[in-house]
């Protein structure tokens, strides 16, 4: 009986709650081969194509995600970095090189915000 009732209580699972996030209007399904992301604290959402979340610099960012956040997030992934940051990101995409400078100013940015002196 208890485990049914938290099976109910989990609208995760119902399908007509699917897409809806809490507070918010019903959110649309990503298109096909891309994944939804939450950047920064503004948690502004971006789409994601599947075969960029194997690149280095993703790979990091998904990475300090789990730290931060844990392997436990239901939902929509979110990225701990800012939104600047991460349109730089996206558009370096086609470039190693602007890539791996990107994540080594990241690191920069990330070690300096995380030092409390």
């Amino acid at each position: 009986m208890i485990r049914r009732m938290s099976r109910v209580a989990d609208c995760s699972q119902c399908p007509a709650m699917r897409g809806w996030e809490k507070g918010r209007r019903p959110v649309a399904a990503a298109a096909q081969g891309h994944v939804p992301l939450h950047v920064g604290e503004e948690m502004e959402r971006f789409e994601v194509q599947m075969e960029l979340l194997a690149r280095p610099a993703f790979l990091e960012l998904l990475r300090r995600s789990a730290q931060e956040y844990g392997y436990g997030q239901r939902g929509v992934l979110r990225i701990p970095c800012p939104v600047p940051f991460f349109r730089r990101l996206l558009a370096a995409c086609g470039s190693r090189v602007e890539e791996e400078g990107l994540l080594r100013s990241f690191d920069e940015l990330f070690h300096s915000s995380s030092d409390p002196n």
